[in-house]
């Protein structure tokens, strides 16, 4: 179940992409392989806490109570013992900076505690876990998205950094998006580097694999899968290279993915 924008109050609709709840697996560990996006993600328990491990990476896994994720280009592997259900909260870039005063830059590449990213959100897991349904918890964190809007919604105008963005995420090449901008190439990477903590290239390479995602659960559910159809519209000269960039973003390939999701047998 995701929450429509437009059910949103309008305020925070050009900032939150989803709101929703999620369900891992009662009474037992639920594993999620978390997939490199465009988005800021927000996963916070209904019970327990969080244990999260980068794929490929080294290094023990980290417990948190809420995890906020910033932009990442390989995969994450989130496990949540006995009670697997939560509320996920995905954001735009510009709403991590727009709706809590953090840079989208300083969360890059790596996840940490809600409760240190935003401290006035240090109660929020709490508040989540004593609602008794998925309304009151939505409500829960309309209400606080918009109290923390209303602290530093104002500082900035973030037009320029969204036409930036929004060029990078319609074209292929960042020289292509840089002419159409009038910046140098240059300025056009300073500027989103300083922004999101990622090069326009690898802000690309997010848009592209988000989209194929999109795609694959699209044809999968049609029953229509053809993964050479899919690397084609996704821009890959082959499926062979469409494979190689799924496994390394995503840690397997696209057909191990969707079998774990449940997509294919």
């Amino acid at each position: 179940m995701i929450a429509n924008v437009d059910q949103m109050p309008a305020a925070l609709a050009p900032y939150v992409v989803t709101l929703s709840p999620y369900d891992l697996g009662s009474n037992s560990i639920g594993v999620h392989r978390g997939l490199p996006s465009s988005t800021i993600t927000i996963t916070i328990p209904e019970q327990d806490q969080l244990e999260i491990s980068w794929v490929g990476r080294p290094g023990s896994p980290q417990r948190l109570r809420a995890g906020v994720a910033g932009l990442h280009l390989d995969a994450a592997a989130l496990r949540q013992e006995g009670c697997g259900r939560g509320v996920w909260l995905t954001l735009r870039p510009l709403g991590i900076s727009t709706l809590f005063g953090v840079p989208a830059s300083t969360l890059a590449g790596d996840v940490a505690d809600l409760a240190d990213v935003v401290p006035t959100m240090a109660d929020l897991p709490d508040r989540l876990a004593a609602c008794r349904s998925w309304p009151q918890r939505r409500a829960v964190v309309e209400r606080v998205l918009l109290e923390s809007l209303a602290r530093h919604g104002e500082r900035a105008n973030r037009d320029g950094l969204r036409a930036t963005l929004a060029v990078l995420s319609a074209t292929t090449r960042v020289q292509e998006a840089a002419q159409l901008l009038g910046f140098s190439r240059r300025h056009l990477s300073s500027t989103v580097r300083a922004a999101l903590g990622v090069t326009p290239k690898e802000y690309q390479r997010l848009i592209r694999f988000e989209a194929t995602r999109g795609r694959l659960v699209a044809a999968a559910r049609t029953e229509q899968l053809s993964l050479a159809a899919v690397a084609a519209s996704s821009g890959f000269a082959d499926q062979a290279h469409f494979t190689r960039e799924w496994r390394d973003m995503a840690g397997c390939t696209p057909t191990d993915w969707m079998r774990a999701e449940g997509l294919v047998r």
